[in-house]
């Protein structure tokens, strides 16, 4: 994904990609690794995709903080490749590249930036449980705008009109009523290489901890609305992580029996809900499944047998450049 080529070639100056050859570039990075998506689970990951991506560039206090929104991205993937000098230093340069080409632009041109990524994304209305279950979407897909909160930076709380005249001295003021709750902005994000970027925008959505909706007083429910994030990672998922590569580092490598090898992961509760929107979704906005293989023929592929083979998870440190802690820091590297 940070390959020193693949990102020159995206910092060139070019028109905006095509929503079919973005889908295409996606399809291929979620496939480099040893997962398999079935047609309905790829379309629905790259749905919250799309769909997340249009929340945090619509939500953007002022034009400038979608660069603040990517640093926070790269922000993450650092945390998951902090064991990996080599991902590290790619990542470190695309961040000095984003800096160099973006970090000296007008407030104009983030702005045309903005409204050319919003334009891409204007048709797209797809409900997401995540954001319904926050309220921040409605049930038609179109996304909620806050009355309330911290104002861009280098602005003040609206309520106030100054009239100037022509020569530039103000001669009369006058207050309204704005309908909302706002609040200065404490601090600037940083837009350096390290720093507090302030703006939660990009940040991981899933790291906070949401309460159960009962009945409650509108007080007591604006309180329980409030998320925390979770500091420690759940130990039980390690350790059901750590079971699946077990799992699958004692396989056999050998001709399957079966009409489905391997394993599959699907994004929905059941098979009758993924058959449903399979058969629901409009023909234009499907794509063909990409079918990965990775224990079809040990003769024709040794390296991911090896790879496979080599995927039990142990607690002992390795002195040269780790393969990760747990399966999905695996994944990442490979």
């Amino acid at each position: 994904m940070f390959n020193r080529k693949f990102m020159e070639e995206l910092f060139k100056p070019q028109e905006l990609y095509s929503k079919k050859a973005l889908r295409t570039v996606y399809d291929r990075l979620a496939h480099a690794s040893i997962m398999r998506l079935n047609q309905a689970s790829m379309d629905k990951l790259y749905d919250l995709m799309t769909m997340a991506l249009k929340y945090q560039v619509l939500l953007c206090p002022r034009p400038k903080d979608v660069l603040l929104v990517t640093f926070n991205h790269l922000d993450a993937i650092k945390g998951f490749i902090q064991d990996s000098p080599t991902l590290l230093q790619l990542v470190d340069e695309t961040f000095r590249q984003l800096i160099e080409v973006y970090g000296g632009l007008s407030a104009g041109e983030f702005q045309l930036i903005r409204q050319t990524l919003l334009t891409f994304f204007q048709d797209l209305h797809i409900r997401v449980s995540i954001f319904l279950k926050d309220r921040v979407q409605n049930s038609n897909g179109r996304f909620v705008l806050p009355v309330s909160g911290p104002v861009p930076w280098g602005t003040e709380v609206p309520g106030l009109i100054r009239i100037f005249n022509n020569k530039g001295e103000e001669v009369k003021r006058a207050e309204f009523q704005h309908g909302g709750n706002y609040v200065t902005a404490p601090k600037e994000g940083s837009f350096e290489f390290y720093g507090d970027r302030v703006l939660k925008l990009g940040t991981n959505m899933y790291s906070v901890n949401r309460p159960v909706e009962t009945h409650m007083s509108g007080a007591s429910k604006s309180l329980a609305s409030q998320t925390q994030q979770s500091i420690a990672p759940n130990p039980l998922a390690k350790e059901e992580l750590n079971f699946l590569a077990r799992l699958m580092g004692g396989m056999e490598i050998k001709k399957p029996s079966g009409p489905e090898p391997g394993f599959r992961l699907n994004l929905f509760t059941t098979d009758e809900e993924e058959e449903q929107a399979a058969l629901t979704r409009p023909e234009e906005l499907s794509y063909e499944v990409v079918n990965i293989q990775a224990t079809q023929d040990q003769q024709r592929n040794k390296e991911l047998a090896r790879i496979m083979g080599e995927f039990e998870i142990t607690d002992q440190p390795r002195l040269n450049a780790s393969k990760g802690d747990d399966l999905l820091a695996m994944m990442d590297e490979l």
